[in-house]
């Protein structure tokens, strides 16, 4: 009889979930979470004066999206609402950075023109953007490289801060004060 009540205790147990106290499933899920990937560069803020020429040299309209990838505080999208009232989402994969962004743009009262999403840049959809901004390292440059070829229109223009992307050289290039700023235009596919 002792086994019996047992049985069915273990039972009543199993049904209101603590028999699954141990569900593998439910271990990769948590593991998942938290692997979330850590940024691949610090966060450096771009000097205003280079916001403003990067978006110039892309010669930013209201007809365009400009996508940040990496956008830290999310002063170039922030910028490309405000002063060319273009629609901009600014990519960071860490979640501090995306916050932060969020806030300047509700003080800068440009959340109907900016969106901002907590992801990985490598992952991310960017087949809307007209513009894509960047300030990463060479070699990330590089890496990003192929994505940007294959999911950006052809004539999409890319605007990176400081780093070039290796042997793709660009249309154009410009000095603001300490910084180099560079402009490449995706090209007609063949």
């Amino acid at each position: 009889m002792h086994r019996r009540q047992f049985l069915a205790a273990l039972t009543a147990a199993g049904a209101s979930g603590v028999a699954h106290a141990y569900d593998p499933g439910r271990v990769l899920l948590a593991q998942a979470a938290a692997a979330r990937r850590s940024p691949d560069v610090i966060f450096v803020p771009t000097p205003n004066e280079v916001v403003d020429r990067m978006l110039e040299m892309a010669k930013v309209t209201s007809k365009d999206v400009v996508y940040d990838l990496g956008c830290g505080d999310g002063r170039i999208v922030i910028t490309a609402a405000q002063k060319y009232g273009a629609r901009s989402v600014g990519i960071d994969i860490d979640p501090n950075r995306i916050a932060e962004a969020t806030a300047n743009a509700k003080a800068a009262k440009v959340t109907d023109k900016v969106r901002f999403i907590e992801g990985d840049l490598f992952e991310a959809d960017i087949t809307e953007a007209t513009v894509v901004t960047l300030y990463l390292l060479t070699r990330l440059n590089e890496k990003l490289k192929p994505k940007l070829l294959k999911e950006l229109q052809p004539g999409t223009r890319v605007v990176s801060h400081a780093f070039d992307m290796g042997d793709w050289a660009p249309e154009q290039k410009a000095q603001v004060a300490a910084s180099t700023v560079y402009l490449w235009r995706i090209p007609a596919r063949a």
